[in-house]
């Protein structure tokens, strides 16, 4: 049914690839039970753990429900969640694609916040704030309490949508934030620029200033992008062996 998968794309993005066209092209319909693991090792000559990550995707993406005991069923065709997986060409784009919707959306949340934050909200940013600082100095990556400073911000805009999306984000982008903050935890002079970027941030929410806000989330981004462009090709090369992909949303 299917032909073997080679290439330097990683290997469960061409899985899953070729399983949501089998099931977008009606191949695979409503209904239909996908091939059993087994099975899909030997037709695309990949790994088990290959063929696991490619269906834990399909299964994020909506496209497909693992019942215990039975197998995995392709799902009846809805509106279904944002497969943010889907047309992302490598690691690199994957993680510019990233700081790109970070940037819209952290840029509008610092921008509302300004306006919004209570006393309490801002206190609130400047313990996330100081914990991401000391998880930095101890040598950390600093992810959980990057993402956790930033949902800071979007709480203290009191809109429940943005709150949750701007989680979401967080969550299915993980990867690609991680490769972020591991590029810029390779100089020093990033790692300052990063630090007083953020506190930048905080400072124009602080000081109740939403252009300011805004225009200081929305700067930390690009940079962000930036110091990733001025990134060698042997990091890119290591990166490669990251999961970025942008799944395993809650």
């Amino acid at each position: 049914m299917f032909s073997k998968v080679s290439g330097p794309i990683r290997l469960a993005d061409r899985v899953a690839a070729i399983l949501a066209e089998e099931i977008e092209s009606g191949r695979l319909a409503e209904g239909d039970k996908l091939p059993t693991e087994v099975a899909l090792v030997k037709q695309l000559g990949v790994s088990r753990t290959v063929v696991r990550e490619a269906v834990s995707r399909l299964r994020n993406a909506g496209l497909v429900e693992p019942r215990q005991g039975l197998g995995v069923f392709v799902l009846p065709r809805r509106t279904r969640p944002l497969d943010l997986e889907a047309e992302s060409p490598g690691t690199k784009s994957k993680v510019l694609q990233i700081v790109e919707v970070r940037a819209a959306l952290e840029g509008e949340a610092a921008a509302l916040a300004a306006t919004r934050a209570t006393p309490d909200d801002i206190a609130r940013m400047r313990l996330a704030l100081a914990a991401l600082d000391t998880a930095v100095a101890a040598g950390g990556d600093g992810v959980d309490e990057d993402l956790a400073f930033h949902r800071t911000i979007a709480e203290s805009t009191g809109n429940p949508v943005l709150v949750q999306t701007v989680r979401y984000l967080g969550e299915v982008a993980r990867g690609g934030i991680r490769v972020t903050r591991a590029n810029e935890a390779r100089r020093t002079d990033f790692l300052e620029a990063v630090r007083a970027e953020h506190h930048a941030i905080l400072a124009a929410v602080e000081s109740h200033d939403p252009e300011a806000a805004q225009s200081a989330a929305r700067l930390h981004l690009r940079h962000a992008a930036a110091r990733l462009q001025d990134a060698d090709d042997r990091f890119w090369t290591e990166t490669d062996e990251l999961d970025v992909g942008l799944s395993g949303a809650p």
